[in-house]
């Protein structure tokens, strides 16, 4: 009898066993997981790997995804010893922690020590959970549970390092490391370790910079526990909570929107260069009229890869210039800084050589006339000359014989999104009139670097590169560095000629200051102005933006590269050299005129506001019978005149009127005013 009661106890109690056994598995199996895939932060990194931005997720928390292969294995080590010593061996819970816990804190009416595990917490922080009752608690148990049969132990410390907590809005280790030490948990010394450790516990209680004895002290138990050296608990706790790196705001801003899915987006932006142009932009701006902003854009036009993108000086607008918006990518008016593609059209299409004589003198195209910015002119000079001195007619002139539409096509090839106010191009396209970019202008002016070929401009690493267009020759492109490259470097500025190829331009109404160069490998672009299109007194390119060019041209790392050598098939020779039809410009349409032998005052033009020297005033004669008569007011000043180029002794200050007459009675006559 005893035997079989025995045996049925045995049974029953097998069965019972069994019973529970198969209920608990039923009861973990049928467990409704949290969401496992929660939103991280996404990352934008530069062309070394370098943080730029950190975007923070719902409710301004920032969590940064955390696998455990960036992760310091010390700290690692540290972490399991202090928190959860068999989490490799238990299955979710542990037994012995748990019930060491329930004794010591029976045993001493307090809670001495948790007895949560690492996969306990991960529950509890996957679904916001409480900690201190009893429902909660049993919740965890069963979703800790759960998690072992669906995960790696690799995969739940990973999911923990993602999500714990480390004071505000942080999450995660690697947030945490680098808000309080300012570097990637990769390389964490003992101690930060050991803060890291014990932050997750009470984030908000040990607060370094709010509560730095609690946190010194919660971090001086983890290095107890682990029997780290005692010069470690010397070391100070953070009293500071770092800002995450917020550089190229715009640029990371336009990447983001673009790529809205993409977790992790490398940049070709070098961190070092970026910091360096904010700064810049910032310092442009200082003491300036109020609402001003800057752009600044810096690439190698070699490759198209953007270095450095400046949207504005100050993104959080604080100094109420409109800081949100990019102006790397606002339409604005170029001013003259279009008037090298003019040129490098003429080149190409024979129309003139750098040293053609052109004739900057009053002239009306139909209703438009024109007017260079000093409102004096210059007559007869070369090409050269009329570029370097940013003359208005001359390229004019030629692009009344080049066609607007080709200048426009030229930017278009090139990749510039140009817009013309009414939708068809006119003359005024030659001295700004169309809306163009910072990133345009760049990518245009990295061409002509390029030896005429634009090398499309890419701001993300693996980006698919476009093919490269060629705009205009190699001569062409190779003949506008030259004459750009001998323009002075601006007052003040330490750098050689010839280091650096530049032009400058000022929109309509001071709207637009405005600077590109490029040198060897890099092309810089320059933008002053106010966002809202206001006329800014007194801003022009030359004075404004071409010193931020040059500093900037400065802080770009590497000497700076030698200007190209000229192709074979560059034409270098002076004017009196150049073949007849190009030495002086003639437009197509002049060799249809009815021809005519009577003189011409080509030097000074009709209306032209000369500055008194001292020494006269140049005239310059064209056709008429020899020998010519000069009159001035009336009064003969000159007789017998044998040649066509001469000083004409005047030197009284207002109108004088200027009248040429040759061997056959045939006149010309201009009205000049000396100043």
């Amino acid at each position: 009898m005893i035997v079989r009661y025995g045996l049925f106890i045995v049974v029953l109690t097998l069965g019972l066993g069994a019973g529970a056994r198969d209920w608990a598995d039923h009861w973990v199996a049928t467990t409704d997981l949290p969401l496992m895939s929660v939103e991280t932060s996404v990352e934008v990194h530069d062309r070394n790997g370098v943080l730029l931005r950190v975007f923070p997720v719902e409710n301004g928390r920032t969590r940064m995804k955390t696998a455990m292969a960036e992760i310091d294995p010390a700290y690692l080590e540290m972490l399991i010893t202090y928190e959860d010593k068999r989490y490799y061996s238990h299955a979710g819970v542990d037994l012995r922690a748990a019930l060491r816990s329930v004794f010591q804190a029976v045993w001493e009416g307090k809670v001495v020590s948790g007895g949560s595990t690492i996969t306990m917490q991960v529950a509890r922080l996957l679904e916001n959970s409480g900690t201190g009752r009893w429902p909660g608690k049993i919740r965890q148990i069963r979703v800790a549970l759960a998690l072992e049969r669906a995960f790696g132990k690799d995969e739940i410390l990973s999911l923990y390092l993602t999500h714990a907590p480390y004071g505000g809005p942080l999450e995660g280790v690697r947030a945490g490391s680098l808000a309080w030490f300012g570097k990637e948990p990769a390389r964490l010394n003992m101690d930060e370790a050991a803060l890291l450790v014990a932050l997750p516990q009470s984030p908000e209680s040990r607060r370094p910079d709010r509560h730095p004895d609690a946190a010194l002290q919660a971090r001086d138990r983890v290095l107890d526990r682990v029997q780290a050296p005692s010069r470690m608990r010397l070391a100070p706790v953070p009293r500071r909570m770092r800002p995450f790196p917020r550089l190229a705001p715009h640029l990371t801003d336009f990447a983001r929107d673009r790529a809205p899915a993409t977790q992790r987006i490398d940049l070709t932006v070098d961190a070092g260069l970026q910091g360096q142009m904010e700064q810049l932009a910032r310092r442009a701006v200082q003491g300036r009229s109020a609402h001003l902003s800057a752009a600044i854009v810096v690439a190698d036009h070699q490759t198209g890869q953007v270095i450095a993108s400046v949207g504005s000086p100050d993104y959080s607008d604080a100094a109420g210039a409109l800081g949100f918006v990019d102006m790397t990518r606002a339409l604005r008016s170029p001013g003259s800084t279009l008037k090298p593609f003019i040129y490098g059209l003429a080149f190409d299409q024979g129309l003139v050589h750098p040293e053609s004589l052109i004739n900057d003198a009053p002239t009306s195209f139909g209703r438009y006339a024109p007017q260079n910015f000093d409102g004096l002119y210059r007559g007869e000079l070369t090409v050269r000359e009329a570029l370097q001195l940013s003359l208005n007619i001359p390229p004019v002139l030629l692009t009344q014989e080049i066609g607007p539409a080709r200048l426009m096509g030229l930017l278009k090839k090139g990749g510039a999104q140009a817009v013309v106010p009414g939708g068809k191009p006119g003359l005024a396209v030659a001295l700004g009139g169309v809306g163009l970019t910072l990133n345009d202008l760049v990518q245009l002016y990295g061409g002509v670097a390029n030896g005429g070929k634009v090398q499309p401009l890419v701001w993300q690493q693996q980006m698919p590169q476009p093919a490269a267009k060629q705009i205009m020759s190699r001569a062409s492109a190779w003949h506008l560095w030259d004459i750009l490259a001998d323009l002075a470097p601006p007052p003040g500025v330490a750098a050689h000629r010839r280091q650096i190829a530049y032009k400058t331009g000022t929109s309509y109404g001071h709207r637009d200051a405005w600077s590109i160069g490029f040198d060897g490998q890099h092309v810089i672009g320059v933008w002053l102005g106010r966002p809202d299109g206001t006329p800014v007194p007194g801003a022009f390119g030359g004075d404004l933006a071409a010193p931020i060019l040059f500093e900037a041209f400065g802080r770009v790392s590497g000497t700076r590269s030698p200007g190209p050598m000229p192709p074979p098939e560059t034409l270098m020779v002076s004017t009196a050299e150049l073949p007849l039809p190009l030495q002086r410009f003639r437009s197509r349409s002049a060799a249809f005129r009815p021809a005519t032998n009577r003189p011409v005052v080509q030097f000074p033009p009709q209306g032209a506001v000369l500055h008194r020297s001292g020494y006269g005033v140049p005239l310059k004669l064209d056709a008429g019978e020899l020998p010519l008569t000069v009159l001035v007011n009336g009064a003969a000043v000159l007789t017998g005149l044998r040649e066509r180029s001469t000083v004409l002794p005047l030197d009284d200050l207002g109108f004088s009127r200027i009248s040429v007459i040759d061997a056959k009675g045939r006149s010309a006559e201009v009205e000049i005013r000396l100043q």
